[in-house]
């Protein structure tokens, strides 16, 4: 896939991908968008205005969050897909969460900022066809059934303040993923569907650098702000977070993200 000529700044080439509703055209566009900044084709430019919301394809419906389906236990491959599906949305929202970042934010930011979120957007796209190709294998597909609408909130909440969104997605809603995956990996495992199980993990490898991505920067912000930066984390997740953070922590892979307790563990209920 390649981009219209039309775009030739990056701040525009995110906006494509968040205003492209079909997932298979998405997971193109950001990888196409991904190629051409690497490539040098886009200017460190962002002129274009990010739109509120991206675009959704007709399915999956959207449902708050207290009224979606219960999935059931993990041993029936309907819970297995519903799992899978959940996971499959989750990883769709992030394509976009990780370019509205780089086309709202960059401009407050280093160029190695752009580099370093090109590349997580990238790999959510890639996270999101795998997940995808393996519903196929299970006889399902991304939008078969329905999926929450609580992510996108987390954007709204901070569009505004490019720390608050650093805090909130990839600094709690990303380092839960790294609390919960594991868990996930061994339930798939116990009823032997090894082939998910190993490609969660692959997944959990990436989230890692995905996490110490917001940790970077929000500590480069902090420090060029002259506040602390716990301190500074913990006030804006009371501020913007709506829910709660909840033990148990993987207080080891969050280490390795650069999250540790002293961000945390004040904040947890």
């Amino acid at each position: 896939m390649t981009l219209p000529v039309s775009i030739d700044g990056v701040g525009a080439a995110c906006a494509h991908v968040m205003l492209t509703p079909d997932p298979y055209a998405k997971l193109m566009g950001a990888r196409a968008v991904a190629r051409a900044w690497r490539l040098g084709h886009l200017a460190h430019r962002f002129d274009a205005i990010m739109p509120d919301r991206p675009a959704r394809p007709a399915t999956p419906e959207l449902l708050p969050p207290g009224q979606m389906p219960r999935r059931g236990k993990i041993g029936s491959e309907r819970a297995r897909i519903a799992m899978l599906h959940a996971l499959a949305h989750i990883e769709f929202v992030a394509i976009d969460l990780a370019f509205d970042l780089i086309g709202r934010f960059g401009g407050e930011f280093p160029r190695d900022f752009t580099n370093q979120w090109m590349q997580v957007g990238a790999e959510e796209a890639m996270h999101f066809a795998l997940l995808d190709r393996r519903l196929r294998q299970m006889g399902s597909h991304y939008g078969a059934l329905p999926a929450h609408d609580g992510l996108w909130q987390a954007a709204e909440e901070t569009a505004g303040d490019a720390l608050a969104r650093l805090a909130i997605v990839p600094m709690v809603l990303e380092a839960r993923a790294l609390d919960i995956t594991p868990a996930t990996i061994e339930r798939f495992e116990s009823v032997g569907d090894r082939t998910t199980a190993k490609m969660l993990q692959r997944i959990m490898h990436d989230e890692i650098r995905h996490v110490s991505a917001g940790t970077t920067w929000f500590s480069w912000a902090t420090n060029r702000l002259g506040v602390e930066s716990a301190n500074h984390y913990q006030m804006l997740v009371k501020r913007h977070f709506r829910g709660s953070v909840k033990p148990p922590f993987n207080d080891s892979a969050r280490r390795q993200a650069g999250l540790t307790e002293d961000f945390y563990a004040a904040l947890a209920t």
